[in-house]
């Protein structure tokens, strides 16, 4: 890992690892938690890895490497309750390039990654309990599937840090999510600056600046608006409404 990747080596790899592919022409990727033994826990649209109930999921599906037609036999049939399931690492990876997610980084190193979704200012927990808290949700599922508020990217942070945006009018803890909509928002946001000056490399670097402070902002580790909820207790809360996730 470093600067630039976060490419790793299979043997690196350790229970409680918060890992992630990248998709066909880098459109998103797809997390998840290696819990030893060759498998993943992994969210997903009940099987699917996107939706979003718009045109979106069509540019999705269409970036995900082609399935072999054969049925694995290690991973877990996707169930109708819920989107929470087990693979084996390849039919994680689907053809891809595996990354390791990077938790603790310095405001300087995450900044320098201009692409989010690929490390976090956020302590993880120590990797016992980030397992547990995949098993447990492999069972009792991790709310329905939202791109922006609820997906694979929030369930392995939620796994690694216990952390959760309770929330529904806010975005959910996914960094990728975030440079989706800070990407239009920095040049929305820097679009009044051409009153004061007509640089263009001025307006340049001021959406960098805006679409950088909006991904900051926005890290699990710097939001005040998250708490830590036990496993149990998410799983809870969702049963009885106490915890609202749209889908």
């Amino acid at each position: 890992m470093g600067l630039l990747s976060n490419r790793i080596d299979r043997s690196s790899l350790k229970p409680g690892d918060h890992i992630y592919s990248w998709r066909t022409a880098y459109i998103y990727a797809h997390h998840g938690i290696y819990v030893g033994d060759n498998k993943v826990i992994h969210f997903t649209r009940r099987g699917q890895e996107v939706g979003t109930g718009t045109v979106l999921d069509h540019i999705l599906v269409s970036s995900i490497p082609n399935r072999s037609t054969v049925p694995c036999t290690v991973c877990t049939p996707p169930s109708d309750g819920h989107g929470v399931v087990s693979s084996c690492l390849d039919c994680f990876l689907a053809g891809g390039i595996l990354y390791r997610f990077e938790y603790a980084v310095t405001p300087a190193i995450f900044l320098a990654k201009a692409r989010g979704g690929t490390c976090t200012l956020a302590v993880s927990d120590p990797d016992g309990i980030v397992v547990h808290r995949a098993n447990y949700l492999l069972t009792n599922g991790f709310g329905l599937y939202n791109v922006f508020k609820n997906n694979c990217e929030d369930f392995a942070i939620y796994c690694k840090t216990g952390l959760l945006v309770v929330d529904d009018s806010t975005m959910g803890q996914s960094g990728q999510a975030v440079s989706i909509i800070g990407g239009p928002l920095a040049a929305v946001m820097s679009t009044p600056l051409r009153l004061v000056t007509t640089n263009v490399y001025g307006m340049v670097a001021t959406a960098v600046g805006v679409y950088c402070a909006s991904r900051y902002a926005a890290d699990i580790g710097m939001r005040r608006d998250v708490m830590k909820v036990s496993a149990e207790d998410l799983t809870t809360r969702l049963t009885t409404g106490l915890l609202q996730v749209v889908s």
